[in-house]
Order: structure tokens, then sequence, then C-alpha cells
């Protein structure tokens, strides 16, 4: 069965955008069909892939969500690229933003883009949403239609205390919408383990929420991380015997064992 997963927090600058990058290309590389969707108006998901001007597509998902409350026709593929590094893409851009006003007067507006996957997930063993950093109707859309939530922190204490109010969110959505909506792990994210402060504040995380949620393993902080958003590819290919792409490649071991 396919499985839908959120890669979401409310904060930017914390690296879903990677995350979901890196975690959707090693599943490839170990064999899945994985779908990415950029749920993001500015289209950094689209961007650090390599597809150039993303405001300038024709057809991203913003087109996808329209022809959904319009109730018209489109092919599986509609708007689908595809990126040499074997997984599948549904772009955003700039678009995207009017899409979330359209929302606030569309019947189950909430579940729009839950209507979309269900009629492509057959094709895909993984489909992997970058969500926007806020807590909007284009999130919740993504929660609506996700099996499970995987939460990028980066190792600051701000960050630790935004988790609250999005796991509070996360709690409402399996309450009123979806209530097989699961929250898979908290990723620390650009963890410099040299230093007392990150160290500590991964410490915080797994003392306050280690008990009830699974804490993955940290992906450290790294300079060619950086680097894969300007040359449009993973870490695996930019340093592929890199601690940064070594710790993704345990993420992705975690993701599977639940298969």
């Amino acid at each position: 069965m396919s499985r839908v997963i959120a890669v979401v927090n409310q904060k930017g600058g914390v690296g879903k955008t990677t995350s979901t990058i890196n975690l959707g290309i090693g599943l490839a590389q170990a064999g899945r069909k994985v779908l990415l969707i950029d749920g993001d108006p500015q289209g950094s998901l689209t961007d650090c892939l390599g597809f150039p001007e993303p405001d300038g597509m024709d057809t991203t998902l913003s087109n996808v969500m329209l022809n959904v409350m319009n109730e018209a026709d489109m092919p599986l593929s509609f708007g689908i690229l595809h990126h040499e590094e074997r997984v599948e893409v549904l772009p955003a851009n700039i678009e995207l933003s009017g899409i979330e006003v359209t929302l606030v007067n569309t019947m189950c507006r909430e579940l729009v883009l839950k209507n979309y996957i269900d009629r492509i997930k057959e094709a895909y063993d993984y489909i992997l949403i970058d969500c926007m950093p806020s807590l909007g109707l284009l999130t919740i859309n993504a929660l609506a239609a996700a099996d499970e939530v995987i939460i990028p922190v980066q190792a600051s204490k701000p960050s630790v205390r935004g988790l609250q109010q999005l796991i509070r969110t996360i709690g409402k959505v399996r309450k009123q919408v979806n209530p097989h909506l699961k929250i898979k792990g908290i990723l620390p994210n650009m963890v410099d383990a040299r230093t007392t402060y990150a160290r500590g504040v991964v410490d915080l995380l797994k003392s306050g929420y280690g008990e009830q949620l699974k804490i993955y393993e940290s992906i450290p902080r790294s300079v060619r991380m950086e680097e894969t958003s300007a040359e449009g590819k993973s870490i695996y290919k930019h340093e592929p015997g890199g601690k940064t792409a070594e710790a993704y490649h345990r993420l992705v071991g975690e993701v599977l064992i639940d298969e």
C-alpha cells in the first residue's frame, strides 16, 4: 500500500525541503516508486531539484487543485515531472498562494489535496509532501491527505518550543478530519554535534517527547548540503560518502522498517 508522508513544521529554515528531497530520493534508491509534492508557494522543492523558474511553469500543484475543486477531468500524470534521480515531482509556484484563498470558499476545503492523492496513490509506494512554513489551509490539506507526519526540527530552543503548537494542530486534524493520521517521528536537523548547545537541544527533544514519539537520529549540519540546493541534486549524488548522506541513508532505513 502507498504511504503518504507530510513533512511539516510551521517554522521556516528547519530543513523541510532538503529532508523531503533526500528521504524521497533515498527511498527511490531502495527501489520504491516515489512522488514528491511541493506544497509551498515559494516552490522551494521545485527549485532545489533543479527545475528552472518555477514561477514560469504552466502546470503545477495549483492547477491540479483547481481541477479537483472544479471537478474537471485530468490524466493521472497531469503536471508530474521526472527527475534524473528516479523520483517524480509535482511542482509548485507562487500561484499556489492564490489557491489558499480560493479554498476558503470551497466545499470540503480540507480534503481537496486528499481527493487528488486518492486518485493517484496506487501508482506509488511513497508520496512525500513538502509543506509550507505555516499552519494554514494548504498545510491542513496535506495533513488531511497524509498517513504519517515527519517533523524536522532545527537544533535550537525556539524551534523545539514551536513543536507544541504543531502537535496540537495535528491532534485537531486527527480528531476532526483524518483519524488515521499519526506522527511518524521528529527529525533533529542541521545539528552541529560539536557544540554543547546543539547536543543539549537534542537531549531536550528526547526528554520532552521521546516517550511518546520516535526521535530519529540527527542529521548533521553540512556545507555540502547547502550546496545541493544550487545544483539541483541530492546529497547522495553531491557527496555520496559524506556523513550527511550516511545519516539520510539511516533515516531511509528507519522508514522502510515499518513497511
